[in-house]
C-alpha cells in the first residue's frame, strides 16, 4: 500500500509537468516564469509550498521536541513579518520586470545599480546560501522516505530518486508545471498536517490529555522562553526581525514577484502568505512536544526524526503514509523551484555576461534546463553529508541571504552606491564567518543572535552610500 501511495503521488507529478510542457515553454519568460500570469490562489501556494518544506515537517517538530512552544511565537509571528516584506518589495520588483523585463534577482540589481561586480557578488552569494537550504530538502525527502519504506528504500538510495523525479519534471514542465504542483503540494501539506495532529492526538487521549501529558514530563517546553530558558529576549527580538530580512532573499521567492498577473494579485498572495502561517505553523510543534511522551530521551538530530516517529507510533500505516508522502510533496515543492530559480540565474547572470554570447531563445531555455540537473547533483552531493540539525542548516542559509537585503532595498527605492553595497556584503559575509567558526567571540552580541549586529552592520554601510549619492 505505502508504495502504491508513493507511486500515485509521483505519477500525478508527471502528469502536471507534462499538462506544462503543452503550454508555449520556449522563451525564457514562459519556462522560468510562467509567462508572468499567476492568479493570486496559485501564487499564494507556489510561496507557500516554496517556503515551507523539509524545515516545516521536520525542523519545526525537531524544534519543537528540542525546547518548545516558544518556537511557535517564533515561527508564526516571524513568517508574518515576512509577508510585509513582500509587501515593501513586491510591488516595486514587480513593476520593474514589466517595465525593464527582469528575470532575475541579478538582472535587477545590475539594471538599478549599473555595477555589473555589484550583481556577480549578489548573485554568488544567493545562489552559495540557497544550495544548503537545496540540500536540506534532499536530506528530509531522503529521511523520510527511507522511514516510510522501513529502511527497504536507503537514505542514499532515497536521495538519489528523490532528486531524479525532482529533476525530471522541472525539466518537461518548467514554472508552469512548478507552480500546478505547488497548489496540490501545499494543500496536501496543510490537509494532511490537521489531521496528523488531530489523530496522533486522539491516539494520546485527546489533545488537552496530550498536553497535560507532555507538560509533566517537560513542564519548560509550555513557558514562552522554552526549555533551558533558550528564547530570552533578546534572541526573541533578534528572531523577529531576522524573518522580515531573510525570507524574501532566497532566489526562488524574489523571483516569485515577477510572475504574479498583476499588483492586486501580489498584494493578495502576500496577505495570505502573512495570516495562513500563523494557524499551520503550530501543527508539527505540537507533535514535536508530544513526542516526549513516546519517545523521551532523543539527543541532538534524532529530534528531526520526532514527525515520523510519532506518526508510526500513534496513527495507522495508511495515514501514515500519505502524511509522509505529504512531507515528500513539501520537500519536492521547494527544491523545484530552488532549481528553475538557480538555473535561470546561472545562465543568465553569469553565462550570457561572461561569454557576452548571442544566444536564441530556445538554446537559454535548453542551457536552463541542463544547469538544473548539475545544480540537482550539487546539492544531491551536499546531503550525503549534511552538516548540524536540520533547524541549522536552514537559518545558516537564511543568515547569508538575509545580508542581501539592506542592498536589494535601497537599489529597489533608492540610489544607492554601488561600492558601499559592495562593501555591505562583503563585510556581512565577513562577520558571518567570523561568528560561525567562534573566530569573532559571541559575547560581541550582548545577547543577541549573530544575525541582528551583521544585519545592523550591512545596513549602516549601504545606508552611507545612500546619503552620498543623493
Amino acid at each position: 500500500m505505502i508504495y502504491w501511495i508513493l507511486i500515485l503521488y509521483l505519477g500525478l507529478t508527471f502528469w502536471t509537468s507534462l499538462f506544462g510542457n503543452k503550454l508555449k515553454n520556449d522563451t525564457p519568460e514562459a519556462f522560468f516564469l510562467a509567462g508572468r500570469d499567476l492568479g493570486t490562489v496559485t501564487l499564494f501556494f507556489t510561496i507557500l509550498a516554496t517556503n515551507f518544506s523539509a524545515f516545516y515537517f521536520l525542523g519545526f517538530a525537531g524544534e519543537g521536541y528540542r525546547i518548545g512552544y516558544g518556537v511557535y511565537i517564533i515561527m508564526a509571528l516571524g513568517t508574518a513579518f515576512a509577508g510585509l516584506s513582500f509587501l515593501l518589495l513586491g510591488p516595486k520588483v514587480w513593476s520593474l520586470g514589466q517595465t525593464m523585463g527582469y528575470l532575475t534577482p541579478g538582472e535587477l540589481i545590475y539594471g538599478q545599480s549599473g555595477s555589473r561586480t555589484l550583481s556577480y557578488l549578489f548573485t554568488i552569494v544567493m545562489i552559495v546560501f540557497t544550495l544548503p537550504y537545496l540540500a536540506l530538502q534532499v536530506v528530509g525527502g531522503g529521511l523520510i522516505l527511507e522511514s516510510l519504506t522501513a529502511g527497504q528504500i536507503s537514505y542514499p538510495l532515497s536521495i538519489v530518486l528523490l532528486t531524479i523525479v525532482t529533476i525530471l519534471y522541472v525539466i518537461i514542465g518548467g514554472m508552469q508545471s512548478v507552480a500546478k504542483t505547488d497548489v496540490k503540494q501545499g494543500l496536501l501539506m496543510i490537509v494532511f498536517m490537521f489531521v496528523a495532529v488531530i489523530l496522533i492526538g486522539s491516539d494520546l487521549g485527546g489533545l488537552t490529555v496530550a498536553n497535560k501529558a507532555a507538560a509533566e514530563i517537560v513542564p519548560e517546553a509550555f513557558s514562552p522562553e522554552g526549555r533551558g530558558d533558550f528564547y530570552s529576549p533578546k534572541k526573541w527580538f533578534s528572531f523577529m526581525v531576522f524573518w522580515f530580512f531573510c525570507v524574501p532573499m532566497f532566489p526562488q521567492l524574489f523571483m516569485r514577484f515577477y510572475i504574479a498577473r498583476n499588483l492586486k494579485t501580489l498584494r493578495r498572495s502576500a496577505l495570505l502568505y502573512s495570516l495562513i502561517p500563523l494557524f499551520i505553523s503550530i501543527l508539527p510543534i505540537m507533535i514535536g512536544v508530544w513526542g516526549h511522551i513516546s519517545f523521551p530521551d532523543l539527543v541532538g538530530k534524532e529530534a528531526d526524526q520526532i514527525l515520523p516517529m510519532m506518526l508510526s507510533e500513534h496513527v495507522g500505516e495508511l495515514f501514515s503514509a500519505l502524511v509522509m508522502v505529504g512531507a515528500i510533496a513539501a520537500f519536492m515543492s521547494t527544491l523545484d523551484s530552488q532549481l528553475l530559480a538557480l538555473s535561470t540565474m546561472a545562465i543568465r547572470d553569469f553565462y550570457i555576461p561572461v561569454t557576452k554570447k548571442i544566444i536564441s531563445l530556445e538554446r537559454e531555455v535548453l542551457y536552463g534546463r541542463i544547469m538544473v540537473a548539475i545544480l540537482a547533483v550539487i546539492g544531491l552531493l551536499i546531503a550525503i553529508d549534511p552538516f548540524d540539525t536540520i533547524f541549522d542548516m536552514g537559518k545558516m542559509a537564511f543568515s547569508g541571504l538575509a545580508i542581501l537585503f539592506p542592498t536589494s532595498y535601497l537599489l529597489i527605492r533608492h540610489r544607492a552606491n554601488p561600492l558601499n553595497c559592495i562593501l555591505s556584503i562583503i563585510v556581512g559575509l565577513l562577520l558571518l564567518l567570523g561568528f560561525y567558526y567562534q573566530i569573532i567571540p559571541i559575547t560581541l552580541c550582548l545577547g543577541f543572535e549573530p544575525f541582528i549586529v551583521i544585519i545592523a552592520v550591512a545596513s549602516l554601510l549601504a545606508v552611507t552610500g545612500l546619503r552620498k549619492s543623493e
